[in-house]
């Protein structure tokens, strides 16, 4: 295979934000040396609380315009409590992409890392293997930015569902299911809505059929908001791929990332038709900024999700390949059960998993 030179957009941001992004980078850049047959090049831009503290802009024009131009957006993360816009909210260029590239898919793997321990006692909750898509750019978020506030009496916020938009999202989730059961998955999408209550969720489930129709050798099925919640607490070994709104996508997702050793273990993904964002799903993490104290796992294993993207995208499958070797390293790091994340108790910092997934990778 002919190589590859993929352009990386670099957003590192705030908090822990800048600690591991560089960690990642350099793990990115060994497996695509051990890989062969492509190469990364990472352009570093400014945006976050910090930059708009500093200059007045979250997301300057020109590292947006680099941003969209480069083949994938690698993003640590984003946000500070004490620097919010004027109305109140918070600095979320995260959130900007997704509405500006069209990021209409949050992936969001629920992935048991062996030796990392997990809330539930049942011995089938560390073998956890499912995943939530989160449809990221309407739903509750369309008010983004556009709620109001009437009088001191009623605030508004709408939500929103269309067809253009549901129809890519539930062909992404079948297609993801198909790519899974290949690997060994149920092949199975189960629709997660309130379907019973709100119309717009009954148009939600309708698209879902009528998409569900095109994939025969795909199960599908339903679920109530309120009912997955509570079977994620207790039985979430039986999903496989969840599609779901994005407020409803955005509360799940954290209650997965509890079920695998909380958000320093939990990468993620926006993916668009055209562009996409990785980035872990913890936040900037101020309180312990500056102390080493930094999980990079969840933003280690997005970037590898960014290297499986890019081979799909682009026939690459040293990309591919790539991107295993993250997840098996990690897998290997923490295998024996003596590595364990500050946030969970221990004391491993950012320096000391870093070392351990590479001592992982040299024996692939």
């Amino acid at each position: 295979m002919t190589s590859s030179s993929f352009s990386i957009a670099v957003l590192s941001g705030d908090g822990i934000g800048p600690e591991i992004t560089p960690p990642c980078m350099d793990l990115l850049s060994h497996v695509a040396g051990k890989a062969g047959g492509f190469s990364l090049n990472f352009e570093e831009l400014p945006a976050g609380a910090a930059c708009y503290r500093d200059t007045g802009e979250s997301f300057p024009a020109a590292s947006r315009d680099i941003a969209r131009a480069a083949d994938a957006i690698l993003l640590a993360a984003m946000g500070l409590p004490s620097v919010r816009y004027p109305d109140g909210t918070e600095i979320s260029p995260q959130i900007e992409l997704r509405f500006d590239l069209g990021l209409y898919a949050g992936v969001r793997p629920v992935r048991s890392v062996p030796g990392v321990p997990t809330p539930l006692a049942d011995p089938r909750a560390r073998n956890l293997d499912f995943v939530i898509i989160r449809e990221s750019i309407e739903g509750l978020f369309a008010s983004h930015g556009k709620g109001t506030v009437e009088n001191d009496e009623v605030a508004r916020e709408t939500m929103v569902i269309t067809r253009d938009v549901s129809e890519r999202l539930f062909d992404f989730s079948f297609k993801l299911a198909e790519r899974r059961k290949q690997r060994g998955a149920a092949g199975r999408v189960t629709c997660v809505d309130k379907a019973n209550v709100f119309s717009a969720f009954a148009f939600f489930r309708k698209i879902f059929d009528e998409r569900a129709a095109n994939f025969p050798d795909m199960v599908a099925d339903y679920a109530y908001i309120d009912a997955t919640a509570l079977n994620m607490a207790k039985a979430p070994w039986n999903f496989d791929v969840m599609v779901t709104e994005n407020m409803f996508g955005d509360i799940l997702s954290d209650l997965g990332a509890a079920l695998i050793g909380g958000m320093g273990m939990a990468p993620s993904a926006d993916i668009g038709d055209h562009h996409a964002v990785f980035q872990p799903c913890h936040g900037s993490a101020p309180d312990i900024a500056g102390q080493g104290l930094a999980n990079p796992t969840a933003m280690f294993l997005s970037g590898g999700m960014m290297l499986d993207w890019l081979g799909q995208k682009h026939g690459n499958e040293n990309c591919i390949q790539a991107a295993d070797m993250i997840t098996e390293a990690v897998d290997q790091a923490f295998a024996g059960g003596n590595l364990l994340p500050s946030e969970l108790g221990g004391s491993a910092g950012t320096e000391e998993i870093t070392r351990a997934v590479y001592a992982a990778l040299g024996n692939l």
